[in-house]
């Protein structure tokens, strides 16, 4: 199983970016994805959730009405469009993909250690 994410880099406050994680070696109907950054000096946290049948999202409110995760099954495909970017939102942003296939298809989770497989994370740098 391998999930790569790219697409971050180095955008002035209040732009946007398209974050994308390829998944490969997994069935990806069958796992809910989601993303997670972790910020110099700080734990990781979640940022957001879509289900396996995409129908289910759900966001950290430090990021709703400015990111939408979304997911193209055919190709195995996750992103993140983050818009009106802050200097806060500055991290290394990682994606997870969770086997949820017995949960539900509108199923999700925030937690980390529910997550199965991990990407090696994108630099998101946000400049004020």
């Amino acid at each position: 199983v391998q999930l790569q994410a790219f697409g971050g880099g180095l955008v002035q406050a209040g732009g946007s970016l398209r974050l994308s994680c390829a998944a490969s070696g997994l069935t990806f109907s069958s796992y809910a994805m989601g993303w997670f950054r972790q910020a110099p000096g700080k734990e990781r946290e979640f940022v957001a959730a879509i289900s396996r049948s995409g129908r289910g999202t759900y966001y950290v409110d430090s990021v709703k009405g400015r990111f939408t995760i979304s997911r193209d099954g055919a190709k195995k495909m996750v992103y993140l469009q983050m818009m009106s970017l802050k200097p806060e939102d500055t991290a290394v942003y990682y994606c997870a993909a969770d086997f949820s296939y017995g949960s539900g298809s509108n199923y999700y989770t925030l937690r980390e250690r529910e997550y199965d497989y991990w990407g090696q994370g994108t630099q998101v740098t946000v400049s004020s």
